[in-house]
């Protein structure tokens, strides 16, 4: 496995992430686990949840499985979506803030998190409140580090912004969508990154499963799928462009004798501003193809990925 930093800190993470979203939503326990101990096994130390995931089952069934080995782990979550009926849990004011990071300790098991990220923009919360919290927190020792996800560029450099001018720990990372179809993070959010050394952890590198091909036009969504479970997928993906993607891809993948799924994510992967692709899985296979494509990212050269990117911008 391979292993850098995130962002401009000195924390090494493998170049590949396991995301924990399917674990208590989409498969359960038993189906989970062996799927931990084989990213263990190959190396890798990064592993990526959320307490909405499963209304709080993913981050317990990871917690319970990373017990034994939760020193050498770097441990994700997330604070923002609807976790209780009253009006005060959810959001990013300090007062979800400091309950959510308790109940996801908890529920993980552990003592901090080592990267504790805000799931999402809160228009109805002034930054500064948020950035305090969370400073707070790390300086309690319960978070080691700061992330956010789903950030449009202006809004990273808001919050990068105030947590400088008030001598706030700031975001080291942020996690958006990124694949082949969804490529909108390249005109802003990319450039500053790069700019700002902010980590980049994209998830869905495969379109939440479209891109391999599983989904036929006009036809039924298969029973137990993503697009199934979580219904948004397809008003997100099921557009005319994205079955000529999945076309395009299958084709190139086949001249060059390589995996579509595994060339999807490394095209991701490869991208120079890209820490490490977030991969969710439900099986031993797929997170074997993921481990796959961070070594068939080495591989790519700009040109190729300059190739494919065009590829698909001739598809519009």
């Amino acid at each position: 496995m391979e292993y850098t930093n995130l962002g401009r800190t000195g924390l090494k993470v493998s170049r590949l992430c396991l995301g924990c979203m399917t674990f208590g939503r989409e498969i359960d326990e038993e189906a989970s686990l062996p799927i931990i101990r084989c990213a263990l096994e190959q190396g890798v130390n990064f592993f990526d949840t959320a307490n909405v995931y499963g209304n709080g089952a993913s981050e317990e069934i990871v917690g319970r499985a990373l017990k034994g080995v939760r020193h050498s782990i770097v441990l994700a979550s997330k604070v923002f979506g609807q976790m209780g009926a009253g009006v005060n849990e959810r959001g990013l004011s300090r007062y979800h803030i400091m309950n959510a990071v308790e109940d996801s300790l908890r529920r993980l098991q552990t003592d901090h998190l080592d990267l504790y990220q805000v799931h999402r923009w809160d228009a109805e919360t002034p930054v500064a409140e948020t950035l305090r919290a969370l400073d707070d927190l790390v300086a309690q020792g319960k978070v080691r580090y700061l992330g956010c996800s789903n950030f449009a560029g202006w809004q990273l450099i808001k919050a990068l912004w105030t947590s400088d001018g008030n001598g706030y720990a700031r975001f080291e990372s942020v996690q958006p969508p990124y694949s082949l179809i969804r490529r909108e993070i390249e005109a802003e959010l990319l450039p500053a990154c790069q700019d700002q050394q902010v980590g980049v952890i994209p998830y869905s590198p495969l379109a939440g499963g479209f891109l391999s091909g599983k989904y036929q036009k006009g036809g039924e969504i298969p029973k137990g799928t993503r697009f199934d479970v979580a219904k948004f997928y397809q008003n997100v993906y099921m557009k005319d462009k994205s079955w000529r993607v999945v076309e395009a891809l299958k084709e190139y993948a086949e001249r060059r004798g390589t995996p579509k799924e595994q060339l999807a994510i490394a095209w991701v992967a490869s991208h120079p501003a890209v820490t490490a692709p977030i991969v969710g899985v439900r099986s031993i296979e797929q997170l074997e193809q993921g481990l796959a494509s961070v070594a068939l990212a080495r591989q790519i050269s700009a040109e190729e990925r300059a190739a494919i990117s065009q590829m698909v911008n001739g598809l519009e």
